[in-house]
């Protein structure tokens, strides 16, 4: 019987194992990295990816942000840049080019998809993903910052829940505290587990001075997400990593690093 017989054939293609794609982080050790995503653009994503990175840098541990895709860059000093890819920069320890931490800088602040066609770009998975490998390599933690909500386009068929897939990392989700935001909070964790992603931890950050029922709001999510509250980040009169460190907790996270003895 040989192996072009149609008998053996069938064989082995029952012992053969199913072909499946190969999440980026597939290889790596065990380090703490995360996807950090929010309910909504502009409700403290970057705020707490810069916390993270403190507290991370803080434990004496070479730790490394990363914005994929920012919209909204301006030129200077012959460079382009964007505030929230800054802010992540400051806050790790972990130098690399702007091109691997930020491969889609685009100038126009407008959804991504919409920026990147006024520049004739198509923003791809294939280089984001490439690049995390190469900081992963030379971190000991990465904080991987969405853009927008969980499910912005970032090109005809391709969308920031892909890239979070792709990524396979575990999500951070950061709730806008206002009325409204119960729904959009569960919808948004509903969206991440379909892509089968665990969220870990999720963050509520105060965006009014006063919201009515708020520790209302924040009883009723505890119940329903299935992860622990990192903390509440109150309204912040002068933002910062360090700020909103102050409020968050993250040592109960899955591979989160213990204490340098040096640091």
């Amino acid at each position: 019987m040989s192996l072009d017989d149609p008998i053996v054939a069938d064989m082995l293609a029952d012992l053969a194992p199913a072909v499946q794609p190969v999440p980026a982080t597939t290889g790596l050790p065990s380090r703490f990295a995360c996807f950090v995503t929010g309910t909504d653009t502009e409700i403290g994503k970057t705020l707490t990816s810069s916390a993270l990175l403190h507290a991370l840098v803080a434990r004496g541990v070479r730790a490394c942000g990363m914005k994929p895709v920012a919209a909204g860059a301006e030129m200077r000093d012959g460079e382009l840049h964007n505030e929230d890819a800054d802010s992540l920069i400051a806050a790790g320890n972990v130098t690399m080019l702007r091109s691997l931490t930020t491969p889609y800088m685009l100038k126009e602040a407008a959804a991504p998809h919409i920026a990147a066609a006024l520049e004739g770009v198509s923003i791809e998975s294939v280089p984001i993903l490439a690049a995390y490998l190469e900081i992963a390599a030379a971190s000991d933690a990465v904080v991987v910052e969405g853009v927008g909500g969980f499910r912005v386009p970032l090109s005809p068929g391709f969308d920031s829940a892909d890239l979070a897939q792709q990524l396979d990392l575990p999500v951070i989700l950061v709730v806008g505290m206002r009325l409204g935001c119960i729904s959009q909070a569960l919808l948004t964790v509903e969206a991440i587990e379909a892509r089968g992603l665990t969220v870990i931890g999720w963050v509520a950050n105060t965006l009014e001075v006063e919201m009515r029922f708020l520790d209302e709001n924040i009883d009723a999510l505890i119940e329903r997400i299935p992860a622990p509250l990192l903390g509440r980040v109150p309204r912040l009169e002068h933002p910062s990593a360090q700020a909103a460190a102050a409020y968050l907790d993250f040592t109960g996270l899955p591979n989160w690093p213990a204490q340098h003895p040096n640091t």
